[in-house]
């Protein structure tokens, strides 16, 4: 029996060519302190139907890498560098006007807090369908129509009764739905999924997920997944960057990246998270000290003051993006190999690992 590649737009889903290209981009943030240098550098490739994992601490640039890319930053005290582009097309040199025209249609994203991105004094349905009548200029009952469907697909029950209530009248999850539909509503070929499961709990955390991976496999997407859980990467990602201080420090396929890390700050990640193969009791693991101040970074390795491996070299010299394998690169003078304390096997699915956050508290 042959088979068929699912195509869109006459071109393959899974085809070589990225459909996101993002070559050294830089984002400062001028301050009364001087510059932060929120993301200093970052390269990175993404083809349709494929998922990227984004991770890091609070404040290591996720997120800022992501609206850096999109365009979603104010303007006036912000400078990007670099290239962006999506299908071939720079998206750095394009003005606001012109990035509306791409928000939604090409590129769109799932906010981090749906309380807050959701109008809290306009129905659901009204704003679902606000974008589809104006990208997509579908009438008032077609775009309701629409909406409605958008609702059923990512599995809200009673879509007609949801379409008439307000953000406050649903649940964590429900919002989190909606603002998925809402992002999915016309059709973008890449969507940002930034910290998507944040404030859920483990089952509902599963099933929003799953409701990503099925809509994204339905439209053949390209994703990029942001989140601090390396639970969430683990089983949903095809690659997963590691960012520290705005900077990539490890990038490599999901199932390389947990076997064979080679960052001591992906390393700490990892062993920071909670099982339930821990005995009661136990003492969580946490990374010592802060993450360095981005308007003066330091001058080596900027994990060096945090990291249990550092020498003397590792304070001196900034080291670079190296490889030991083709497709696995990670910044390091003096690599690990691999997990400190267990496998990815345990933290491969958000409802074993619980709440499980690399995260310093």
């Amino acid at each position: 029996m042959t088979t068929t590649t699912p195509t869109v737009g006459g071109s393959p889903a899974h085809t070589t060519v990225p459909l996101l290209l993002v070559d050294d981009l830089r984002t400062g943030i001028h301050t009364d302190r001087g510059t932060v240098k929120a993301v200093d550098g970052v390269s990175l490739s993404l083809r349709r139907g494929r998922t990227l994992g984004v991770v890091g601490e609070s404040g290591s640039g996720k997120t800022m890498l992501a609206k850096s890319i999109m365009g979603l930053l104010p303007r006036g005290k912000v400078d990007r560098s670099g290239s962006v582009r999506l299908d071939g097309d720079e998206l750095l040199t394009r003005s606001p006007k012109q990035m509306r025209k791409v928000w939604g249609t090409e590129l769109s994203m799932v906010p981090q807090d749906p309380m807050t991105s959701l109008n809290p004094v306009r129905r659901v349905g009204d704003q679902i369908t606000e974008p589809l009548r104006h990208h997509l200029s579908l009438d008032r009952r077609e775009a309701r129509e629409t909406a409605l469907a958008l609702l059923s697909s990512v599995r809200i029950p009673d879509p007609e009764k949801r379409l008439r209530e307000y953000p406050h009248q649903l649940s964590g999850g429900m919002r989190q739905r909606v603002v998925i539909a809402a992002a999915l509503a016309c059709g973008p070929r890449l969507l940002f999924a930034d910290e998507p499961t944040t404030a859920l709990d483990v089952t509902v955390q599963a099933q929003i997920l799953n409701v990503l991976g099925r809509m994204q496999e339905e439209r053949h997407m390209a994703m990029v997944l942001v989140t601090h859980d390396l639970g969430v990467v683990a089983g949903h990602t095809d690659e997963i960057i590691v960012m520290y201080a705005g900077q990539v420090v490890e990038r490599a396929p999901t199932t390389v990246l947990f076997e064979e890390m080679r960052m001591p700050y992906t390393q700490a990640l990892l062993a920071s998270i909670p099982t339930l193969e821990d005995p009661v009791h136990t003492r969580l693991a946490v990374i010592p000290g802060r993450p360095p101040d981005l308007v003066s970074p330091p001058q080596g390795c900027r994990f060096a003051p945090r990291c249990e491996y550092a020498q003397d070299k590792c304070r001196k010299e900034a080291p670079p993006l190296m490889a030991d394998t083709p497709g696995h690169e990670y910044r390091c003078w003096f690599p690990v190999d691999g997990p400190k304390v267990r496998s990815a096997t345990a933290v491969a699915d958000p409802t074993v690992s619980g709440n499980g956050t690399g995260e310093v508290s």
